[in-house]
């Protein structure tokens, strides 16, 4: 009996101590090499951060370009919370030909940074607690206006929001036009 008992402990041993041996890539999480910080987390079953809402949009691949462009991947896929006033690519399309071009070049970054992130506050403001002529500060510094109009909330009296998108890191608002800071 205590021979038995001995190679069943040899035999569990063995098996445990093989186990605990395997290749190290089977024991680490899996993040695509190329990104790093937040966004390069790799995550399918939790709710979808601000920057998965609009990478999983069809209407927002612009944004998502200037956001690409602008190196703000990282920044949006922190806790946050945020709220994200994300312009449509038919937003985007109603700017005069080239300005979307000319922002994503590298050499006006910080000029495509400033203007995204006057599309960014820091908070949640849902759609229906907004107040006619309540401004709300955003990441860049400025502050964006927002007044209702027959049920519909404007911001600067330019966008309106036609959507909103919970995101688990704050709120995304889908809008028809885009914010340009005052200069």
């Amino acid at each position: 009996m205590k021979n038995l008992f001995k190679l069943s402990f040899i035999a569990c041993s063995c098996i445990i101590i093989s186990c605990n041996n395997a290749p190290e890539e089977n024991q680490t999480a899996s993040a695509p090499s190329n990104l790093s910080g937040q966004s390069g987390v790799k995550d399918d079953l939790s709710q979808k951060n601000v920057v998965q809402v609009a990478v999983g949009s069809a209407d927002h691949t612009t944004l998502v370009k200037a956001v690409q462009a602008a190196e703000l991947v990282d920044v949006l896929s922190n806790a946050g919370p945020f709220t994200v006033f994300a312009p449509t690519n038919a937003a985007f399309d109603k700017l005069p030909d080239g300005t979307v071009e000319g922002l994503l070049a590298p050499e006006k970054k910080e000029d495509l940074a400033d203007i995204l992130q006057y599309h960014v506050s820091l908070g949640v403001f849902k759609a229906e607690s907004l107040t006619d002529g309540q401004v709300i500060g955003q990441v860049n510094g400025g502050n964006i206006t927002v007044s209702i109009k027959d049920g519909k909330v404007m911001l600067n009296g330019t966008a309106t929001i036609v959507a909103s998108v919970p995101a688990s890191n704050g709120l995304v608002h889908v809008i028809d036009g885009v914010l340009l800071p005052p200069k």
